[in-house]
Order: C-alpha cells, then structure tokens, then sequence
C-alpha cells in the first residue's frame, strides 16, 4: 500500500497544469469523468443561492371573535381603542369577526389585543 502522506506532498507539488493532465490521464485511466460530478454542485449551487427572503409581515388587523360575557367593557376598549360611537363599537362587540382596528403595527396590535382581552372578549391577531 502506498504512503498516502508522501502521495498528498506529491500532488501538492504540482502545478495547476500539472494536475490538470494528471486528471486527464486519470479519467481515461479509470474511464470516469471529473466534469460531471461538478457539474450537478455547480448546477445545485446558484438553485440555493436564489431563495429569496421571506419578508415579514408588518401590518396586522385585530379581529374580534367574540365579545365574551363582559360586552359593555369591551364596547368601551374599543371605543377608546378607535374613533367609533358607541351604535358603531356596539355594533362591532356583537358581530363576530369584527375588524377592530386594520393595517397597524405588531405592537398596536398586541397592545390593543392585550386591552380587549383584559376587558373579556376573545380577539385574533391576522
């Protein structure tokens, strides 16, 4: 068996047209191709390198599912939470999937979700 140290010297010796026909003679050699096997790292390669980024969501609607057994406490939470009347807020408690507040950052949202909840109603983040 062959010194695998001295082997590596070896080749570390070569210069890079050196080892260029040295990988020549080996594939003819041995009757295998060095190109292929790069060419598939080469092709998976720019494949990973194209992910693109997710982006994050910046904008959240608070969503009312219920308003719970407190209704007139929540009734007030939204009316300070928006600029509604209190028909319009009434009429926002009662109706399921009421959109409380749209478009507003993710701690608007989780404040105003914090607000509802501790008045009794059962609120979702989308």
């Amino acid at each position: 068996m062959a010194d695998l140290n001295k082997v590596v010297e070896e080749l570390s010796a070569l210069s890079v047209l050196e080892a260029a026909e040295l990988v020549k003679l080996l594939e003819e050699k041995w009757g295998v191709s060095a190109a292929a096997p790069m060419a598939i790292a080469a092709a998976a390669a720019p494949t990973a390198a194209v992910a693109e980024p997710v982006e994050e969501k910046t904008e959240f609607d608070v969503v009312i599912k219920d308003a719970g057994p407190k209704k007139i406490e929540v009734i007030k939470t939204i009316r300070q939470l928006t600029s509604l009347g209190l028909k319009e807020a009434k009429d926002m408690a009662e109706t399921a999937g009421g959109k409380v507040l749209e478009a507003v950052s993710k701690e608007v949202a989780a404040d105003a979700k914090a607000k509802l909840e501790a008045a009794g109603a059962s609120v979702e983040v989308a």
